[in-house]
């Protein structure tokens, strides 16, 4: 155990790289059926590495949404737990997306900042 209580083995990805790469570029619709096809343990796990990463928090969450939560807790004691609980009170964010697959991009209508006006405080 390290000083923040983590073990050595939580810093390696419990899946093949390949398989976390296809995870983290695939659609949230594409999501689901790849995770489905890792094992309950060993995507409970998953769920835990990557909830602990804050890059990775939304897709943590996601595949803890599809954890039982005997798993979890197995897997991460008490904040597998809160994990579960998260992952069951948080909606998935929904990403709009063109046809294309890219997000939408919207730009500002108005000035996002107006500067105060200058006063002379000098005497002539």
């Amino acid at each position: 155990m390290t000083s923040l209580g983590l073990n050595s083995s939580d810093d390696v990805c419990p899946v093949p790289e390949s398989v976390f790469g296809q995870l983290f570029r695939s659609h949230p619709q594409g999501l689901a059926e790849l995770v489905a096809t890792i094992p309950a343990h060993t995507r409970a796990m998953l769920a835990m590495f990557c909830y602990r990463r804050a890059h990775l928090h939304a897709l943590g969450l996601s595949i803890a949404s599809t954890c039982d939560e005997a798993d979890l807790i197995e897997a991460g004691g008490r904040p597998g737990a809160a994990l579960y609980e998260l992952s069951r009170a948080v909606e998935a964010p929904v990403v709009a997306a063109q046809e294309n697959g890219r997000r939408k991009i919207t730009l500002a209508k108005g000035p996002l900042w107006t500067p105060a006006p200058l006063e002379d405080d000098y005497e002539d």
